[in-house]
C-alpha cells in the first residue's frame, strides 16, 4: 500500500505541473460553465426569470392595453410600455398596439396588434404562444361582454373574474413533477461530467503512452515494486486528478453560479467518486493500448464529446425523444447525469441512484481488470 500511494502521490505531482493540464482542469471548465448556462438557460420553457416584452402603445391606445399588460404579466412576462419606435429596438420580443385601440374593440372593428420575436425555434414558438394567450382571453371577455349586452368598461371586464364558473375542473398531480433542468442546474454538472471524461481521455492516457515511449514505465518494472502497485498507483493518481476537478468543480458552481446542490450531499459525492474511479480506469485503458499521442488526443477528445452529447451533458436528456434517453442510459456519462438530475433537481432518495453507483463500479472493476492482465510497460 505504501507503494502505492507513493507512485500515486508522484504522479499525480509530476500531472499538475504541465500547464495544459491545469488550464484543461481548472481553468476551461469555468468557461464553459458559463457558457453551458447561457445555452440551457429557458430551454425546457422554465426560464429563471421574465422575458423583456416592449410593447409599443400610442397614449389613445385605452384601458385595454393596461388589462392586456396584466394579462402579459401573467404569462411570464416582464412588459415595458414604450412610446416610439425607438424606445422598442432594443428588445427582442416586440409587441406593437394600434391608436384607438380600446375604441376600436368597443366599436367590434377589426384589430391588428403586430408581434415580432427574435428567438427561434421552440423558444420562439413559446413566447408567440403566450401573447397569443394573453391577446386571445382579453379579446374572451370583450366578446362575453358584448354578447351580453354588458359595454366594455374597465370594471365589467375586472368583474368577470369574480363570476362564478359553469364549468369547472378539479385537478391533482398524479406523481411529483419533473420539471428537466435548465441553467446552471443543467450547465454546471454537465460540464463537470464532460471534462473529468475528457481529460482522463487525453492528460490521464498521453501520461501513459509518454511514460512508456521515455522508458520511464520499463524502469519501473524492474523497481523492487510489485506489478499490482504499479498499476493501483497509476490508476490511484488519475483517480485523484478526476476527485479534484469534480470537488473544486462543486465549490465553483455553488459560490460562483450558485448551483443548489440538494439535500443529498453525500450521496452526490458518493456518485462523483464512483465516476471518477470509472474516468480514470477508461483513461488507463486507452493509454495502455493506445500507440502514440496523436492517436490518444483524436480518439480521447472525439470520443469524450460524443459521450457528452448522447450522455445529456450539453442539453437536459429528459427534452429528447425515449430513444435518446434510452442510448443515453447506456452510457457512463449517461449514468452520471441521470444520477445527479435525480438527486439535485428531482429530489429523489439516495437509494434511487444505487443501480448507477453499482454500474459505474462494475464499469471500473472491468476495466481495471483488463489494464491488470494487460499493462504494457513498454
Amino acid at each position: 500500500m505504501r507503494d502505492t500511494w507513493f507512485i500515486a502521490r508522484t504522479d499525480l505531482t509530476r500531472l499538475l505541473v504541465h500547464r495544459e493540464v491545469v488550464l484543461w482542469t481548472f481553468v476551461m471548465p469555468l468557461v464553459f460553465f458559463y457558457f453551458m448556462t447561457a445555452v440551457n438557460r429557458g430551454m425546457t420553457g422554465r426560464g429563471e426569470s421574465k422575458d423583456r416584452l416592449g410593447v409599443l402603445a400610442p397614449p389613445n391606445s385605452g384601458y385595454l392595453t393596461s388589462l392586456l399588460k396584466a394579462r402579459l404579466e401573467q404569462r411570464n412576462f416582464d412588459v415595458r410600455i414604450v412610446d416610439s419606435e425607438a424606445a422598442l429596438q432594443p428588445f427582442s420580443r416586440r409587441l406593437r398596439i394600434p391608436a384607438e385601440f380600446t375604441a376600436a374593440v368597443s366599436a367590434k372593428r377589426p384589430v391588428v396588434l403586430e408581434f415580432e420575436r427574435g428567438a427561434t425555434g421552440m423558444n420562439g414558438d413559446f413566447d408567440e404562444l403566450r401573447v397569443k394567450r394573453a391577446v386571445y382571453q382579453l379579446l374572451a371577455d370583450c366578446g362575453l361582454l358584448l354578447i351580453s349586452g354588458s359595454p366594455i368598461s374597465e370594471p365589467q371586464i375586472a368583474g368577470l373574474s369574480t363570476r362564478p364558473r359553469l364549468i369547472t375542473v378539479e385537478s391533482r398531480a398524479a406523481g411529483k413533477r419533473l420539471d428537466p433542468p435548465s441553467g446552471a442546474e443543467q450547465g454546471v454538472p454537465g460540464t463537470m461530467v464532460m471534462f473529468t471524461l475528457l481529460v482522463s481521455f487525453t492528460t490521464g492516457a498521453i501520461s501513459l503512452v509518454i511514460q512508456r515511449r521515455t522508458g520511464t514505465l520499463r524502469r519501473l518494472a524492474f523497481a523492487p515494486l510489485s506489478r499490482g502497485a504499479i498499476v493501483a498507483g497509476k490508476w490511484g493518481a488519475r483517480w485523484l486528478l478526476a476527485s479534484v476537478q469534480l470537488v473544486y468543480a462543486m465549490v465553483v458552481g455553488a459560490v460562483v453560479f450558485h448551483v443548489r446542490w440538494g439535500n443529498q450531499l453525500p450521496m452526490i459525492v458518493a456518485v462523483l467518486l464512483c465516476y471518477a474511479a470509472l474516468c480514470a480506469s477508461l483513461g488507463m485503458l486507452l493509454g495502455n493500448f493506445a500507440r502514440n499521442e496523436k492517436q490518444t488526443i483524436g480518439f480521447g477528445v472525439v470520443a469524450s464529446n460524443l459521450l457528452a452529447a448522447l450522455g445529456g451533458c450539453w442539453w437536459p436528456i429528459e427534452v429528447t425523444p425515449v430513444w435518446a434517453q434510452s442510448v443515453a442510459i447506456c452510457l457512463p456519462t449517461g449514468w452520471a447525469m441521470d444520477a445527479m438530475h435525480k438527486l439535485i433537481s428531482f429530489e429523489m432518495p439516495a437509494t434511487s441512484v444505487l443501480p448507477h453507483i453499482f454500474a459505474m463500479l462494475a464499469g471500473a472493476l472491468l476495466a481495471g481488470w483488463m489494464i491488470a492482465r494487460r499493462f504494457r510497460f513498454e
